[in-house]
C-alpha cells in the first residue's frame, strides 16, 4: 500500500513538471513570435532618434536633405528640431574660415526642415527687435549714478 502511494506521488510530480515545462516553452515561443512581428511591422528601425551622427542618419536608408546654419543658431535649431521630433545630424565644415555648419535631416522630414527654418528665422528676428537686458541694466545704472545722494554723517561726541 505504501509503495503504491509513493508511485502515484512520483507520477503526479513528474506529470506536473512536464506540464509547467511545456507551458514555459509555449510562452517563450509566443514571446519570440510577437517580437518578430513587431520588427517586421517597424521595418528597419535603428532605435536612434533626435541628434545623431551623419553615418547613423544615412544608415536609415531614407535619404537626407541638408541646410546651412550659422554657429549661433545651432542651439535654437536643436531645440526646435526636438520639438518637431526630427532626426538630424550636425556637421561642421572646417575647410572654410569661419567654419560653416551643415544640418542633415531625413528626406521624408524635409517639410519639417522648412518649418524649423522658418521658426528659427522668426526667433532670430524677434531677438533683434528685443533690447538686451544687459544694455537696459547699464542704462539704469547710469541713471541711478546720476541721481544726487544725500550723505548723512553720524558723529559721536566724546567727553574729554
Amino acid at each position: 500500500m505504501q509503495e503504491e502511494v509513493e508511485n502515484r506521488t512520483i507520477n503526479l510530480a513528474i506529470s506536473t513538471s512536464k506540464l509547467t515545462l511545456r507551458a514555459i516553452v509555449a510562452g517563450l515561443r509566443k514571446f519570440l513570435q510577437s517580437c518578430q512581428k513587431k520588427k517586421a511591422e517597424q521595418g528597419r528601425d535603428t532605435g536612434v532618434h533626435g541628434k545623431q551622427t551623419v553615418k547613423q542618419l544615412l544608415g536609415q536608408n531614407q535619404g537626407a536633405a541638408n541646410a546651412e546654419i550659422d554657429r549661433e543658431g545651432i542651439r535654437d535649431f536643436e531645440r526646435i528640431a526636438r520639438k518637431y521630433g526630427v532626426d538630424f545630424a550636425v556637421r561642421k565644415d572646417r575647410s572654410v574660415n569661419p567654419p560653416r555648419y551643415l544640418v542633415f535631416v531625413r528626406a521624408k522630414d524635409a517639410d519639417a526642415l522648412s518649418a524649423i527654418c522658418q521658426e528659427q528665422q522668426a526667433r532670430a528676428l524677434s531677438k533683434t527687435k528685443r533690447p538686451s537686458v544687459l544694455a537696459q541694466l547699464r542704462k539704469l545704472t547710469q541713471l541711478v549714478a546720476a541721481i544726487p545722494t544725500k550723505v548723512r554723517e553720524k558723529r559721536q561726541e566724546r567727553d574729554r
